[in-house]
């Protein structure tokens, strides 16, 4: 029945790479089943047979679909199926498009779209890395003009070794996560992150996943040979040279001195009369090819820019090739929020803002990967204004997305461990004006945001582009690209770090890959421009982080208890945790590892929710004083509650300092009122004092001298409400008020 089905096997990073096609989805233009150990991805590639007209773009689609069965899931929703993406999904997406985009023919305006469907999941086989090499074959294979093959791999650093395709336990230890997408002779695509690696490991992890494509390429080109499909013909939607020449001699004096402008907004209005002008020439003696004519004056642009900068050694704005724009930063900006900085580069502006919260406010992540929850959370908010431009917001897009995972992968490496600052973190980059570089921007006002909010970062990080240009075998790399730079230019090579090293890398690419020259140039050039941002911009608006959180930012403290104890804790149907809460005015988080976290905005509040606990989890020590609740009276003393479940008898004779002839005189019940812990009996049941407690906290003295009578706790009668409430194995219950001790045990902030 399927008399196309092949099947292609080889060896990669150690473990069976499958590939079989011809059997499913054989009305797409091209398609493959990737199995790569027991992960399994189905790539399929279809074109329109017709371009898409009015666009002056390569409208190029490409979804990394995860689906839940893949690792056994339900998808928890109401509907029970996938919705929109997750932001891993499209990350992926664009991992895999930014690689082959500059491989189709630039002058083709026919969509063509990408489907990676991810249907079994073996964690040690990245599904991004099988979807990517998938997408290789099946557009080689089919009959889309296309001008690869690709190949990606994963590159990790373990134990000083490179490790090509890291399994899952190797990547928990890798010192770096590098994905390197290659050509046969360049490297198409890198997207990085790293626990701050110098820019040696990462040059050389680069070539050696470089190195490692090159078997995977060769295989595909195998492939290709034996049962790849002819090209089809499109309609070329490049201007002849005729109306090109004559477009350009037209305008290219105009252009030029609209161009002459660090000022986007100048330069903008400048250019504005010059196309009205060309259009009302040129539009009589070409009908009907106005997007052509656009098209004309946008190569004219480029021409005179590549022109100023690979012949003249000149930018737009004047700068040198390693100088950067003016930079300006700000803290503190707004009153209410935890923590807030401003980065300004030129006319970019990124207002960054970080919020605190206990870590039950970490993100739940509901995809294929192993992981499960984010407690760093960044987001990258890019208004139509920014730009000077006019239209409504609809949410985050995959731009947005993909710019805010990279200022996330960017700082993740400086941020405390739990154990040491035990928050969850939100940071949101608001793009207040962009022209060239908003991500690396987002990431110097974040890390302006977490130093003023108190976060002790282990090392500042900044973020900085290197723009390339080409032309045949010359080049020239600029610090610090500018939109018009961006827009012209053939490489946007962002790098964030540290003093010490490299924590992000993404580089996109117009061209078909970079030389290894140019790629260690990019990583001098952008160490030494993040070195400049660091010392004489970052450390001399904040020298350090805050010592103190604003007194909006929630107070956290944790302690560690006994797992066997987390039960008396959250009491029956939490009625323990919720009664803390609520008396306490704070929120308290228990982990199944019996790490608890306590947080609120008083952090005092915060400590007495932390002694309650102690006092569940540990028996009161002899000597600590407690605030108590008195919960019943009896002739003989008053039955106090210091903790949930940890009620103990004061007697009569021990309710004041002075002689008490009746129970109600001194307390009654529902009173708040201060203990001594005297003892502990045999059955476990507390003696308590109030007597003791005021004279040694509020410094009273006994109208008389107590004598030595009988200090009976109890009475002779056995009272069996008292014994069973303080059975070890019944769950306890709860008043809510906190033990005042001066030795409250486990806690830091």
């Amino acid at each position: 029945m399927f008399e196309n089905f092949k099947v292609y096997e080889t060896e990669f990073a150690g473990r069976p790479l499958v590939i079989e096609t011809g059997k499913m989805a054989q009305l797409a233009n091209g398609e493959c089943l990737v199995r790569y150990g027991e992960t399994v991805v189905h790539v399929a590639v279809t074109a329109s047979p017709k371009p898409r007209e009015g666009v002056d773009f390569f409208p190029l689609s490409v979804d990394f679909e995860e689906k839940l069965y893949s690792v056994g899931r339900i998808p928890g929703s109401f509907l029970k199926r996938e919705g929109r993406p997750s932001d891993k999904a499209i990350l992926t997406s664009r991992v895999i498009d930014r690689p082959i985009r500059p491989l189709f023919p630039k002058d083709m305006r026919n969509d063509v779209s990408v489907v990676c469907t991810v249907m079994s999941v073996d964690h040690d086989c990245s599904p991004e890395i099988a979807a990517m090499v998938g997408t290789s074959i099946a557009l080689s294979i089919s009959d889309i003009p296309w001008k690869g093959p690709i190949s990606g791999v994963s590159v990790g650093y373990v134990d000083g070794q490179y490790v090509i395709n890291p399994t899952s336990e190797q990547r928990k230890v890798s010192q770096m996560a590098v994905t390197v997408a290659s050509t046969e002779t360049r490297i198409a695509m890198i997207e990085a992150g790293a626990n701050i690696v110098s820019d040696e490991v990462m040059y050389n992890g680069i070539m050696a996943g470089h190195e490692a494509n090159q078997k995977i390429i060769a295989f595909i080109k195998g492939i290709q040979a034996e049962i790849g499909k002819e090209k089809f013909s499109y309609p070329s939607n490049e201007p002849d040279e005729e109306m090109l020449n004559a477009i350009k001699e037209f305008a290219l004096e105009d252009v030029k001195l609209a161009l002459d402008t660090d000022d986007k907004n100048v330069r903008d209005a400048r250019l504005k009369p010059i196309y009205e002008k060309v259009h009302a020439k040129f539009d009589e003696i070409y009908p009907d090819q106005e997007a052509k004519i656009d098209e004309c004056m946008y190569k004219t642009q480029k021409y005179i820019v590549r022109r100023w900068l690979l012949d003249e050694q000149k930018r737009v704005d004047g700068r040198k090739m390693d100088e950067m724009r003016p930079l300006a930063a700000e803290v503190s900006l707004l009153p209410r929020v935890h923590g807030s900085g401003m980065f300004t580069r030129g006319q970019t502006q990124v207002l960054t803002v970080a919020t605190l919260g206990p870590v039950s406010d970490a993100q739940i992540l509901d995809g294929i990967d192993e992981e499960e929850t984010k407690r760093y959370i960044h987001q990258y908010n890019f208004p139509s204004y920014s730009v000077g431009e006019t239209k409504p917001s609809r949410g985050p897009g995959r731009r947005e997305i993909g710019h805010g995972a990279l200022a996330e992968r960017a700082l993740v490496p400086v941020i405390p461990s739990v154990e040491e600052f035990p928050y969850a973190y939100r940071l949101v980059s608001e793009v207040l004006s962009s022209n060239g570089s908003t991500s690396q921007a987002s990431i110097c006002g974040s890390t302006l945001a977490l130093m003023d909010a108190g976060v002790p970062i282990k090392a500042p990080v900044a973020g900085i582009s290197c723009g390339l240009i080409t032309e045949g075998d010359r080049w020239m790399t600029m610090v610090d690209i500018q939109g018009v730079e961006d827009f012209f230019g053939d490489m946007d090579f962002k790098v964030a770090g540290t003093h010490e090293g490299i924590t992000a890398i993404q580089m996109d690419l117009k061209i078909d890959g970079l030389t290894p020259e140019i790629i260690k140039e990019a990583l001098e050039k952008t160490h030494k421009a993040r070195n400049y941002i660091l010392d004489e911009i970052i450390l001399k608006t904040i020298p350090a982080p805050r010592e103190k959180l604003s007194k909006y930012a929630p107070k956290m403290f944790s302690t560690l208890i006994p797992i066997d104890k987390i039960r008396e804790v959250i009491g029956s149907g939490g009625k323990i945790i919720q009664k803390i809460c609520a008396e306490c005015d704070v929120k308290v988080d228990v982990e199944e590892d019996g790490h608890v976290y306590v947080s609120g905005l008083d952090a005092e509040n915060c400590q007495r929710a932390l002694t309650i606990i102690d006092t569940i989890v540990n028996d009161p020590e002899p000597g600590a004083i407690y605030n108590g609740k008195v919960t019943r009276i009896m002739d003989f003393g008053a039955f106090v509650e210091i903790a949930p479940g940890k009620e103990g008898l004061v007697h009569i004779s021990r309710l004041d300092v002075k002689r008490t002839e009746k129970v109600t005189d001194a307390v009654d019940v529902g009173d708040e009122v201060m203990v001594k812990v005297l003892e502990i009996d045999d059955k476990g049941r507390l003696n308590l004092s109030r007597r003791d407690a005021l004279i040694e906290v509020e410094g009273l003295k006994p109208e008389n001298e107590i004598s030595d009578a009988p200090r009976r706790s109890f009475p002779r009668r056995d009272d069996h409400r008292h014994d069973d409430h303080r059975r070890s194995d019944r769950p306890r219950a709860s008043n809510g008020f906190i033990a005042n001790t001066n030795k409250p045990r486990g806690s830091k902030s």
